[in-house]
This record gives C-alpha cells, sequence and structure tokens, in this order.
C-alpha cells in the first residue's frame, strides 16, 4: 500500500512541479530552502527517534531467523538482539537512506543543474518519515503491535510479499540447532 500512496504523491508531485517557475531564482531559492528544511527536520527527527530509543533502554531480548538472501540455498540466520538494538539499527538504516538521498539530490541538483527533483523529494522525504516504523513507535506513541510488531517486515518489489524474518518458535530452534552444529 505504501508503494501505491509513493507513486501517486510522486506523480502529483511531478505534475505540480512542472506548474513552478524554476527559472525565476527567488522561486528556485525558496525551493532549494524548502528542501533543506525538509531533510533538517528528517534528520532531526530520527536524531530525536535515537535518543529516545536509548532513553527507554528496552533490553527485551528478540530473537528471529532473518530470511536467506535471495538466490541461494543457504537457510536464514538466527539474530538474537534486544529492542533496544534492534530500534537503534532500524534508526541508523533510515539515516543513511537519507543521507544516500541528500547526497544523489546535491549531485542531480548541483552537478546535472536538475530542479524539479528538489520539490519532490522534499514531500517524498516528509511522507517517508510518516512511514518510518520506529518514528511511529517512539515518537507517535503507537503500539508495536500489527505492522510494528518487531522485527519489520519490509515490503517487497511492486506490492509482491517479500519474505520477512520468522518469528516462530519452530524456526528458531531450527536455526538455534544449526548453529549449535557449526559450534561443535
Amino acid at each position: 500500500m505504501s508503494g501505491v500512496q509513493n507513486l501517486v504523491i510522486s506523480l502529483v508531485a511531478m505534475q505540480a512541479a512542472r506548474r513552478i517557475p524554476f527559472d525565476d531564482p527567488d522561486t528556485l531559492n525558496l525551493v532549494r530552502a524548502g528542501y533543506v528544511a525538509s531533510q533538517v527536520i528528517i534528520l532531526a527527527v530520527y536524531y530525536y527517534v535515537s535518543m529516545t530509543i536509548k532513553k527507554k533502554n528496552d533490553q527485551t531480548v528478540l530473537k528471529y531467523v532473518e530470511p536467506p538472501a535471495a538466490m541461494t540455498q543457504e537457510p536464514g540466520q538466527l539474530v538474537t538482539t534486544t529492542i533496544r538494538d534492534y530500534d537503534l539499527s532500524e534508526t541508523s538504516k533510515l539515516l543513511r537512506s537519507a543521507y544516500m538521498g541528500i547526497a544523489m539530490m546535491a549531485v542531480m541538483h548541483i552537478y546535472f543543474k536538475f530542479t524539479q527533483p528538489l520539490f519532490i523529494q522534499a514531500l517524498m522525504g516528509v511522507k517517508n518519515l510518516y512511514d518510518a516504523k520506529p518514528v511511529a513507535i517512539h515518537l507517535f506513541n503507537k503500539p508495536a503491535t500489527g505492522d510494528l510488531k518487531r522485527p519489520f517486515k519490509t515490503g517487497g518489489m511492486f506490492g509482491m510479499a517479500a519474505p520477512g524474518p520468522q518469528t516462530d518458535a519452530a524456526a528458531i530452534a531450527e536455526a538455534e540447532k544449526r548453529v549449535g552444529k557449526k559450534e561443535e
């Protein structure tokens, strides 16, 4: 569903961007300022969420089996962590994604002189911030149930369901047996 929302927002933003006179220096500077402001807000929210996670310091053990890499015959790896460490790693992934987006936008705007993506990415960044699961749990105080249940399930490409982490007792026991055999 989120993929469809992203597509709709992108298409609407592209149509709106066509109507913005980017050749006017004042308008271009306003769009630049809006992009920078949205990115500062996004980075500040991720920083705040990571501070909130550290403050809560939830040491509840979280065990799951990661799905195997695509096109491999190897079974998934057993992961044993805490809620705190898991949420911090997920927030770190979101931060890396934001930094990569900023770097790509800098290249596209400074080197290639593209201006419309500034407007579109400012909107998409805020939308992705709203959709981020650690933000929903730690900023909006939503309960960690359903889609927000840890470990988080990732969306697949083009709406196809991706194999998510396995949390059932049988899969965890099987992975623990495999780990035990490797150590012997």
